[in-house]
């Protein structure tokens, strides 16, 4: 596992960005960079660790600046090396997160089941992703909705809610999901593939009227506002 923080997070964005590009070029597999958001405290390490090696640690610590792993999935008969990216939640590492959420494929919107707060912060961490990502069109992104911590007794947000706010959010897949017992982790990893693939293929039949235009990236002139 790699954990950027401070003044190293600009170097290790630009080595991050030259894999993609070397991996890309190389053909072996489709790269995917993935990013988890969320606020702190839900559980975005132990449900990228739970994946990834199939290990959780009950006395894990809040993620520090960024954290990321890598690992090579098959999905529908594609070979896939899914880049994951943990956040931390904490507004005070802001200016060291949104860096990272240009050139996501993916974004994994994740809040725990005993935590009212952190559901009703999705949209705030949606709005915050599309902004810093350069993205325009929000219903044409790839987000995956990660109702974690499943496994608790003292949940306070019903399932019911969560699919209520999907359904409100351009039908965003929703997953209920427990880290510690590993219940809809990997399936919901590799939703998110089907979920880019899905759009991808909604954007390509879509017709084409004169010159095409990316909706994903703002205007120049739309970038001079500021996300609050």
């Amino acid at each position: 596992m790699f954990q950027i923080q401070g003044d190293q997070y600009s170097a290790l964005n630009i080595v991050s960005n030259l894999k993609v590009i070397l991996h890309k070029m190389s053909g072996k597999s489709k790269l995917l960079k993935v990013v988890l958001l969320g606020d702190g405290g839900v559980g975005k390490s132990s449900l990228m660790n739970r994946f990834v090696s199939n290990k959780f640690d009950a006395q894990s610590f809040h993620t520090i600046g960024v954290e990321f792993l890598n690992k090579d999935v098959e999905a529908d008969g594609e070979h896939y090396t899914m880049q994951i990216w943990d956040t931390a939640g904490q507004e005070r590492f802001k200016s060291l997160r949104t860096p990272f959420y240009r050139g996501a494929d993916c974004c994994l919107l994740t809040f725990a089941v005993d935590d009212m707060q952190s559901f009703r912060n999705l949209s705030m961490w949606k709005k915050e992703f599309l902004y810093y990502a350069d993205i325009e069109d929000g219903n044409n992104f790839p987000f995956v909705i990660l109702a974690n911590k499943v496994d608790v007794d003292n949940r306070c947000i019903p399932e019911s809610d969560g699919k209520e706010w999907c359904a409100n959010n351009g039908q965003t897949p929703y997953f209920e999901t427990s880290a510690k017992d590993s219940t809809n982790v990997e399936e919901a990893f590799k939703a998110a593939i089907r979920r880019i693939r899905q759009l991808e293929e909604f954007v390509e039949m879509k017709p084409s009227h004169g010159n095409s235009v990316d909706l994903r990236k703002k205007s120049k002139a739309q970038q001079s506002g500021c996300c609050n």
